[in-house]
């Protein structure tokens, strides 16, 4: 089955569209990479955006405007990406949709939007479109998210020692996979790896790149051919700072990282006014001195999940990896942590910037055969879920047989240290 899979997510300034080729061979599942394309939100409907999102207020002709426009703009990049990638073959497309609010309180998830409507991208295309993923599992009690972590179970299922995938996008996720578990979240044997015995766990572990943005749409200015900077380009910024401890204490003072997992944020929590109240005691600060801080903080954050875990190995993706500052400081904030590599996803054979996108591929392949989507113990659900919706794309629907038995397990085609027993490098 050719799966194109869209991804939008809280950094909202890109659509990506990945496409691939899935099989089941045994209780494996083989992924095909097709490629990869990105098309940039238009700078209009991108500014609305925007202006929308919390902590801003909507009314509800903004989102009905914001619901058509993403999902005709989700659908241009479907068409594009079955005739690109699939050669006009693709049989579903798998959109995740643009996350406006995700309502938590008290550590629980009461309710999550995701806006894109999924009528424009089957009409535009034919074909049947999975969407509305988070909202099956928040109704079964869990966080919602993060959702890949049922694609990072069975991707790094029998690798050595507890792997854990990371994911850099506005707000960071991981993924924990202890030694020895299946993709349903149960062991096999003893289950014991390094820190983590039993389950996988799953969760936010607090802003990636979306304080970092903010900081420098709103301090930054411009740059030397006078373009407004809109994000801190291969560390540019932070590389010329200093790390602000104050500030940094200040921002690290937050409950959210104390609170025990599954649990997940978001931009509703991490954004500008969040930013600046945490300024205001500081004084006046140079932008690439509070873009050093942000750098920082998110690498601190990042390490200081992972590290309970005796994690060995960490397989990052997302736009955060393209940071070497931010890589080079997560990888400093892990080395007390013996033997820990820090990688990219690449290296396993999903490219960093389309992992989500292709893990929602993955998620609308087990929709459309019937098989639940989610973790339990990853998302803190009371039970596994058959995630989304189905929008048939034509005048008939017809989904493939349910296969015997779930897979256990995802292999990336063409890249032998991909999943399985293979060891890591």
């Amino acid at each position: 089955m050719r799966v194109v899979g869209l991804m939008s997510g809280t950094s909202y300034d890109a659509i990506d569209a990945a496409a691939a080729d899935l099989s089941l061979d045994g209780d494996t599942l083989v992924l095909t990479p097709l490629g990869m394309i990105s098309t940039a939100y238009d700078e209009e409907l991108r500014a609305e955006l925007a202006g929308a999102l919390p902590p801003a207020g909507a009314d509800l002709a903004t989102v009905c405007r914001l619901d058509t426009r993403i999902g005709r703009a989700l659908a241009a990049a479907a068409v594009r990406a079955d005739e690109e990638l699939c050669g006009g073959r693709a049989d579903l497309v798998a959109s995740h949709g643009q996350t406006v609010f995700h309502w938590t309180e008290d550590g629980r998830v009461r309710g999550t939007l995701q806006i894109g409507e999924a009528a424009w991208i089957a009409e535009a295309t034919g074909r049947p479109v999975v969407s509305g993923f988070r909202t099956r599992d928040v109704a079964a009690g869990g966080q919602g998210a993060p959702l890949v972590s049922i694609v990072d179970v069975m991707w790094l299922r029998g690798r050595p020692g507890v792997p854990v995938a990371l994911n850099l996008g506005g707000i960071g996720n991981v993924t924990v996979v202890p030694g020895g578990v299946d993709a349903a979240g149960g062991t096999g044997g003893s289950g014991r790896a390094g820190g983590i015995v039993g389950e996988p766990l799953a969760f936010d572990t607090g802003p990636a790149n979306a304080l970092i943005d903010a900081a420098v749409r709103a301090l930054a200015g411009r740059d030397a051919s006078g373009q407004a900077y809109s994000m801190d380009a291969d560390g540019a910024l932070a590389a010329r700072g200093t790390v602000h401890p104050p500030l940094l204490r200040r921002l690290l003072d937050d409950p959210y990282y104390a609170r025990p997992a599954p649990k997940t944020t978001g931009k509703e929590l991490f954004h500008l006014p969040y930013l600046r109240a945490a300024l205001d005691p500081c004084g006046p600060l140079p932008a690439e001195d509070v873009v050093a801080t942000l750098t920082r903080l998110t690498a601190r954050t990042v390490a200081d999940a992972i590290r309970p875990f005796g994690a060995t190995e960490v397989i990052a993706s997302g736009g955060g990896t393209r940071n070497p500052v931010l890589m080079d400081w997560l990888r400093e904030e892990l080395a007390g942590v013996g033997g820990c590599l820090v990688r990219s996803s690449d290296e396993l054979g999903l490219p960093a910037g389309a992992k989500e996108a292709y893990a929602f591929a993955v998620l609308g392949w087990l929709t459309a055969h019937g098989l639940p989507g989610t973790v339990p113990s990853c998302t803190g659900a009371r039970h596994t879920s058959v995630l989304g919706s189905i929008t048939p794309g034509g005048p008939g629907l017809r989904l493939p047989e349910p296969p015997a038995a779930a897979p256990v397990r995802l292999t990336v085609s063409g890249c032998p240290g991909a999943g399985g027993s293979n060891r890591a490098g």
